[in-house]
């Protein structure tokens, strides 16, 4: 799986670096880190093994934010969005699959990066949208969970547009995650991209990093308005699209 003898020297320096920025954002959000660690860990590791490995990191760390914030969960949001998330890892895992990965990431990307530029430009939220974008929300988010391990800002943009509690969005969003983690980690477990024992070193290597991102992220939320969170959210959002934009427009040269 790992060429150990051909690995980068600076992978020591940029791996710490990218989990700990990675899970800053994930502390401050509650999604993120796959988007921001996977990109640039791929320049010295295969993402056969990177994928994995982040799961495993989510799954952990998700689980540890979900229940240390459990007060703010919003329980309601959770029921309606949940079935259509399940529904929506089946329907990526069997109809989307076969879509080339370049349309997929431009679509996502695009989407994220309106959503996004839409709650800069708009950090107050004026009037929650319906309960009924659970269903879109879900099917979507799962689907994109599924093949990019991405549905984060679905779930977010959602979540945003019903609550303007900063905190009930974070705990949320990520327990959805905790939900997308666990159900992609039971994949790769009976596919055995799991049973390495370079996956488990590098959990083992790597936690530390991500607590101390979360930490970070945490901290840096606490201060932020609710006004401010969406922005930094936003701001997140237009990250991820316009690097998923580019990744897919590159694809094609």
């Amino acid at each position: 799986m790992i060429d150990y003898a051909n690995l980068s020297p600076w992978l020591f320096v940029a791996a710490p670096v990218a989990i700990i920025m990675g899970y800053t954002v994930f502390g401050l959000s509650g999604f993120g880190a796959t988007a921001i660690t996977v990109p640039i860990l791929a320049h010295f590791l295969p993402v056969s093994f990177l994928v994995p490995l982040v799961v495993v990191l989510d799954l952990g760390v998700s689980t540890l934010v979900g229940r240390i914030d459990r007060e703010h969960l919003a329980k309601d949001e959770l029921r309606r969005i949940v079935p259509w998330m399940l529904l929506g890892f089946v329907l990526g895992a069997t109809v989307i699959v076969g879509v080339p990965d370049a349309y997929l990431r431009l679509a996502l990307g695009i989407f994220s990066t309106v959503i996004g530029l839409h709650a800069i430009a708009n950090p107050t939220l004026h009037r929650a949208i319906s309960s009924l974008w659970a269903v879109p929300a879900g099917l979507v988010g799962g689907m994109i969970a599924t093949v990019f391990g991405a549905g984060g800002p679905i779930y977010a943009t959602y979540l945003s547009g019903r609550s303007p509690d900063k905190d009930a969005v974070r705990a949320t969003v990520a327990t959805l995650i905790s939900i997308s983690a666990l159900s992609r980690a039971l994949i790769y477990a009976v596919s055995g991209l799991l049973l390495h024992l370079a996956i488990a070193a590098g959990v083992v290597v790597l936690a530390p990093f991500v607590w101390v991102g979360v930490a970070i992220g945490r901290r840096i939320q606490v201060g932020l308005t609710q006004q401010q969170m969406r922005r930094v959210i936003g701001a997140l959002m237009v990250f991820i699209g316009v690097s998923l934009v580019v990744r897919a427009v590159s694809t094609w040269g």
